[in-house]
């Protein structure tokens, strides 16, 4: 009788939403249990949701401080969901078919290349190999540079513990810390800075782009980068120099952040606020002290996020690049759009546009419902704490333990939302359409 059975079929975006959520209820039931809290805490069943979707999620908003509330297996678990969300729940369900011996299907691999936003099939088993070495030696490494700076201050034993736990966060852009002032003790240390910044820029920089890379640097004359790899580069130098010279800029002299340091902490400051926006969630100044201008300039940068094929979050670089860029064609009165002596097909532009318009009618719309379940907070910390949420990156004007029940509630809606992508969920939801009758097109329709 089971041989007749008939289990649903489900696409690559649906089993992507199913998987993130039920990792979300097994991550939340563990954090629920008592042996998860630490001694003499007592953590609600809605804490320990919110905080397994922001593990899963790779975001690092928290309700209750992760160092002091968690006991050692509770933050354990927290370590499992980051690095399982960070490469992806299907990632891991076909590396582990894979290392059983299993053969690896047609149909799996299309949800593989699904998560992974890869452009090909065909090799993206091997494609999965070099993501998990790449993923193991990238945080290994961080993890030892970390190891010196947190035994000195934790121990031989609790300071190895520290760094995996930071290194892992980081690559991630999970934006977990370990101090209840998350990395602001360390704002002028060149070495957990920097290699925090280095970790999250890895994360962030995407794996097809890392892999990209590392075959042209072999053999560049047999490999050229893609247009795709081209363009991720290209946008995250930028937004990286960018946010590094506004930071500075509106932050300089601020009693508050960057004006009580010295030269050096200046300056690692103005990086390091650059670079967490996309996506990581670490903080090394108070974000409750940060001027206007900054907050909105770091809103626009959680918003635009991290690389495809990432751990990152966010509309992404490549979808921000095609965008400006269309615009600017359009402005000049050019017929296509042109991008390192590539033309961009128009279908992107629109795909480009459909993310953007989605990502943010779901801000928007969180963002009015906050209004109404936590009316007595700024607005400007609502606004703040629902682009961080969606972009998945963790930062927050001092206001996550503030919001109320409902609010959180919405909040784990975006981080879940914001992980698989709104345009993946939609589709997820969408009923197959059959080809009907094809209409003529109408230029006659006045746009601006």
């Amino acid at each position: 009788m089971l041989r007749h059975l008939r289990l649903p079929r489900f696409t690559p975006p649906q089993l992507i939403a199913l998987t993130f959520a039920l990792g979300i209820v097994i991550g939340g039931l563990l954090l629920a249990l008592p042996f998860a809290h630490a001694p003499g805490k007592h953590v609600s069943l809605l804490t320990a949701f919110f905080t397994a979707t922001s593990a899963l999620c790779v975001t690092g908003l928290n309700v209750v401080d992760p160092g002091t509330t968690w006991s050692l297996a509770g933050q354990i678990i927290i370590l499992l969901l980051i690095q399982v969300g960070g490469l992806g729940i299907v990632t891991f369900g076909t590396l582990f078919a894979f290392l059983s011996g299993r053969r690896i299907g047609f149909g799996e691999r299309l949800r593989l290349a699904q998560q992974l936003n890869a452009l090909e099939v065909g090799g993206v088993v091997d494609l999965l190999r070099r993501i998990v070495l790449y993923t193991a030696v990238i945080e290994g490494i961080g993890a030892l540079l970390l190891y010196p700076r947190f035994a000195a201050l934790e121990g031989p034993l609790r300071g190895a513990y520290f760094a995996v736990f930071h290194a892992v966060s980081a690559f991630n852009n999970a934006g977990f810390a370990l101090y209840p002032d998350n990395l602001m003790r360390f704002v002028s240390d060149p070495l957990i800075t920097g290699v925090i910044s280095a970790l999250v820029i890895s994360g962030g920089l995407g794996f097809l782009t890392f892999i990209g890379l590392q075959l042209y640097r072999r053999d560049p004359r047999a490999f050229r980068l893609s247009l795709n790899t081209r363009i991720a580069l290209a946008t995250t130098a930028f937004l990286l120099l960018a946010g590094t010279l506004t930071v500075a800029a509106f932050e300089w002299n601020n009693p508050k952040t960057l004006g009580p340091l010295p030269l050096g902490g200046k300056l690692l400051g103005s990086v390091f606020q650059a670079v967490v926006p996309r996506t990581a969630g670490f903080n090394s100044v108070d974000y409750g002290g940060l001027t206007q201008a900054t907050l909105f300039i770091t809103t626009l940068l959680m918003f635009v996020g991290a690389n495809p094929g990432s751990t990152g979050g966010g509309i992404k670089t490549t979808t921000f690049f095609v965008l400006v860029t269309s615009a600017w064609s359009m402005v000049r009165g050019r017929g296509e759009m042109v991008a390192f002596r590539r033309r961009i097909d128009s279908e992107l532009v629109v795909r480009a546009g459909v993310v953007t318009v989605l990502s943010l009618t779901l801000v928007v719309t969180a963002l009015l419902v906050l209004t109404l379940t936590d009316a007595k907070l700024p607005f400007l910390n609502l606004a703040f704490e629902a682009f961080s949420a969606f972009a998945t990156v963790g930062l927050s004007i001092n206001t996550t333990p503030l919001i109320s029940p409902a609010g959180q509630i919405v909040l784990i809606l975006l981080m879940y939302l914001g992980r698989i992508g709104p345009l993946t969920f939609a589709i997820a939801l969408a009923r197959p359409s059959r080809r009907g009758v094809g209409y003529p097109a109408d230029r006659n329709v006045l746009i601006g």
